[in-house]
């Protein structure tokens, strides 16, 4: 038996053995979706025993360093395992910005005391992150933030507001963007830095959407003291570390286009509501488009696995992740119409048990904001233009 096959072995009987059965299917991409963070109230003794156990072996961030908390695994290792707990349909045990944006950015370019402090939380899921980078009149055009840090000597003074900021009042922590040289260049005297969210100065205020939910916020910075042991690389040069960041948003934002519904593919679930008819689905319109839909979402998820690969490899993402933001953001809309079309009048029942509270109309209004969200489509497409096509 190969290493790799032992790997296996041992994966899958831990697998069943620490994996609750009530975490073997998928969320409802709600609530019952892990964040941790030091407020944070878990669902049900499963969510939380999960969590823990997959922290304790450093999968919740699998191909991290052990020395900050990771799983160590390899590439090989990294497949194994998600193929494993796709067998048993296991849920993630931890949804993280700070796994998915933060952690590699602080693995690039943080300095060892930053790594240290940081990253075996963020493994833990003990601390939940938030990014501030959007502000008011600087989303698309994010070089041209306003919000500044002035210099004090061992510490900046921030001032400004961030908007669009994914749970803000959730999070324990904010990644975030200051102007810390005014006299600088647009995308000079820019420096990421980190603060807690309980700094004195810091104000979140929900947004609410049109989906009924509040996931994003403005946040206000007055005075805020921010160390400048909390500079992630130097100061003044936060631009390069800011674009490396994106490249990882628009990896994970572009993933939700080939989730699944409830543990079922699209096709499964359109069978199962609208019927067989000698084998196939009994509506012809929604099988070729159901069918169109998942020949993309298959072409998708291999050039996602593909990219993934290169970017194990040593080779940086960099433009390809504006197309997988792009293709998987719009995958993710084209998902929720055909839903909305197998469930017909069923899928716009807003309230109620049977409706999971409204979970397919609501996150159906929730998708429209996919194609703005981690930059907007036509920035993508300018980037895809210009660095991908060579049309700039």
């Amino acid at each position: 038996m190969s290493n790799l096959q032992l790997f296996r072995q041992e994966t899958r009987d831990w697998l069943e053995q620490n994996c609750p059965l009530s975490m073997r299917q998928p969320t409802s991409g709600g609530d019952d979706a892990c964040w941790g963070g030091r407020n944070y109230t878990f669902a049900s003794e499963d969510q939380k025993l999960w969590m823990e156990r997959m922290a304790a072996k450093g999968w919740t961030a699998p191909d991290w360093p052990t020395e900050y908390g990771g799983g160590g695994l390899d590439k090989g290792q990294r497949k194994v395992l998600k193929e494993e707990m796709a067998r048993i349909n296991a849920r993630s045990p931890l949804d993280s910005f700070g796994i998915w944006m933060i952690g590699p950015a602080l693995l690039k370019f943080g300095s060892e005391a930053l790594k240290q402090q940081h990253l075996p939380p963020i493994v833990r899921g003990e601390i939940r992150w938030c990014q501030g980078y959007s502000e008011p009149g600087a989303g698309s055009d994010l070089a041209g933030l306003q919000s500044k840090g002035e210099d004090m000597g061992d510490h900046f003074i921030a001032n400004g507001q961030k908007v669009w900021t994914s749970y803000g009042d959730k999070a324990d922590w904010m990644f975030c963007l200051l102007r810390t040289d005014t006299e600088a260049k647009k995308q000079m005297g820019i420096s990421l830095v980190l603060f807690d969210m309980e700094t004195p100065g810091v104000t979140p205020k929900p947004i609410k959407l049109i989906s009924g939910s509040s996931p994003f916020c403005e946040t206000f910075l007055d005075d805020v003291r921010v160390e400048k042991d909390q500079v992630v690389g130097d100061v003044n040069h936060g631009w390069t570390i800011a674009k490396y960041l994106l490249t990882h948003e628009r990896e994970m934002i572009g993933g939700m286009g080939s989730a699944v519904v409830g543990g079922e593919s699209l096709s499964q679930h359109a069978s199962q509501v609208l019927g067989l008819e000698q084998g196939r689905m009994n509506n012809p319109m929604l099988r070729a488009e159901v069918a169109s839909w998942e020949i993309d979402a298959a072409c998708f998820g291999f050039t996602a696995e593909r990219v993934t690969d290169e970017v194990k490899s040593g080779q940086g993402v960099g433009a390809t992740s504006a197309m997988l933001k792009y293709y998987g953001t719009e995958l993710n809309k084209r998902r929720f119409e055909t839903l909305l079309k197998i469930n017909g009048s069923d899928g716009m029942v807003w309230n109620g048990e049977a409706s999971n509270g409204g979970w397919l109309p609501r996150t159906w209004l929730r998708t429209k904001g996919n194609s703005i969200e981690g930059g907007t489509s036509e920035v993508q497409l300018n980037i895809i233009a210009k660095n991908i096509l060579g049309l700039g």
